[in-house]
């Protein structure tokens, strides 16, 4: 079994950063003082997504070269963290229409937005679904996730 992809295989990952890079450099700069809701939206898709890679990477990978696998099941985890943290920036970014900040209680009581804002819910649970899955709970919630092997 190889480790690498066959030579023709498009790598797509490169562009995708330079994507991120370009929209920082145009947008970020001159753009609003807060972050937008749809911009956090955005950004947890990618994060899901990049998720979603670690993940099948990690899976492959730790398969052939254990080391490799957790460092990459490390990163899978950091990720998510990344995206935990931005869907809670979601629900505390003011609202489009009215620019008011929800009360946190509102977001801890779990209210629903109304579609599309719901649509980040929606992508955050099915991705958490398959965190419970292939996390464990103190992986989650250790300072640090990296295990070690020598």
């Amino acid at each position: 079994m190889s480790r690498t992809a066959s030579p023709t295989a498009q790598d797509f990952v490169p562009f995708a950063t330079a994507a991120l890079d370009f929209h920082r450099a145009l947008n970020i700069p001159g753009g609003p003082l807060v972050t937008t809701r749809a911009e956090l939206d955005a950004l947890h898709a990618h994060l899901v997504s990049l998720y979603g890679l670690l993940d099948a990477d990690a899976g492959r990978t730790g398969q052939l070269v254990a080391v490799e696998g957790d460092q990459l099941r490390t990163a899978r985890t950091r990720i998510w963290q990344a995206a935990e943290h931005l869907h809670a920036a979601y629900h505390a970014a003011p609202r489009p229409d009215s620019g008011e900040i929800p009360e946190p209680e509102a977001c801890q009581a779990g209210l629903p937005e109304g579609a599309p804002e719901l649509t980040i819910c929606q992508r955050h649970q099915r991705t958490a679904h398959l965190v419970r899955r292939r996390t464990t709970p103190t992986d989650l919630d250790a300072p640090f996730t990296g295990l070690i092997r020598r």
